[in-house]
């Protein structure tokens, strides 16, 4: 196929692209390039001619239009949004503007163009969105497809404003539309705002590790690699129309995953630990959500697809990543808010 991936110098968005390309795939990636993308993630394929880059925004319905009619996509992938709830506190603006308002132009242009192409039946635009717009789990229970949405903050809202898009114009044009829903993300490459990193770079630097609340929060860890895996599966292989929740199968406490990650930075650089030291319990997030957790039945028994990665696995190749790779994340250290506590605005 040939498939246009929006926000593919993302996290998330640069291993699908890696994994597409290594499929053999065609890839055109637009991305903005906004403070968390980084084109250093794709390295290893800037040079393969199955690889095209535009640097573009989702908002901007003409160059969509061109682009779609440079490139004559077999499917999109749209991962291209504002993700770090913090920011979404402190400005939720830009999060309607990328994620309903940009999603709804990229509907668009994508609805255009599968009509002027005749309506090809194996055109797929394929919505990457989060368990968060399920809202908050109890102790107990798990996300499923039909779960009610209740999302609770705004990058949650916006993201559920976004599948909702989706979904009416699979229903009202016939757009060939398939949904996912994930769990938390983390591996190579996650850009340092985000709770793995700050853990790792801060415990490096001998700093103050933040933990929110008393750490209790409960998260299921999708590796990033599989969750690539996943989705090039469901926009493979899943039903038009379907949505599918993708997680890990692997949940955790916020303050057991900086304990676990401690300890790995304690194997490997044990001349600095005890890093564990540095755990210092600061003011909750605004609205934080007690627990998630996905009920992934329907990914594995449609299209056979589970995780393949523990989160013990995946927390010791993510550590032993970013002690390999410092000229990757030293820059961004740089970048806007980055290692500010953001999300207190409210």
């Amino acid at each position: 196929m040939k498939i246009l991936i929006t926000g593919g110098a993302g996290f998330i968005g640069s291993a699908v692209v890696r994994q597409a390309v290594g499929a053999g795939h065609e890839v055109v990636n637009l991305d903005a390039l906004t403070y968390a993308a980084n084109l250093e993630s794709l390295a290893s394929v800037t040079d393969n001619p199955l690889y095209t880059f535009e640097q573009a925004d989702i908002r901007d319905r003409p160059v969509l239009d061109r682009i779609f009619a440079d490139h004559r996509p077999d499917a999109v992938m749209h991962l291209a949004a504002e993700s770090h709830v913090d920011r979404s506190i402190d400005g939720p603006a830009l999060f309607i503007e990328t994620n309903v308002t940009g999603t709804f132009t990229l509907l668009e242009a994508a609805r255009g163009y599968w009509q002027d192409a005749g309506k090809p039946e194996r055109f797929r635009f394929h919505h990457i969105s989060t368990d968060e717009v399920y809202g908050s789990l109890g102790p107990t229970g798990k996300f499923t497809e039909d779960t009610p949405y209740d999302p609770r903050s705004p990058y949650s809202a916006s993201k559920a404003s976004s599948d909702h898009l989706v979904r009416a114009w699979g229903e009202t044009y016939g757009l060939p539309v398939l949904v996912t829903n994930c769990s938390n993300n983390y591996g190579p490459y996650h850009f340092p705002e985000k709770l793995i990193p700050v853990v790792i770079l801060r415990a490096l630097a001998g700093e103050q590790i933040p933990v929110y609340g008393d750490g209790s929060n409960v998260r299921d860890w999708l590796y990033v690699e599989d969750h690539a895996d996943a989705l090039l599966t469901v926009l493979r292989a899943g039903q038009v129309g379907r949505t599918y929740n993708i997680g890990g199968e692997n949940e955790a406490t916020n303050i057991d995953l900086v304990r676990m990650i401690c300890a790995e930075l304690d194997r490997l650089r044990p001349e600095t630990a005890p890093h564990e030291r540095h755990i210092t319990f600061v003011a909750d997030r605004p609205g934080h959500d007690q627990r998630y957790a996905i009920d992934p039945t329907r990914i594995r028994e449609e299209l056979g697809w589970r995780p393949s990665v523990t989160v013990d696995e995946g927390i010791a190749r993510t550590v032993r990543w970013y002690l390999d790779n410092e000229t990757w994340w030293r820059p961004l250290l740089d970048r806007d808010g980055v290692g500010q506590r953001l999300g207190t605005k409210a």
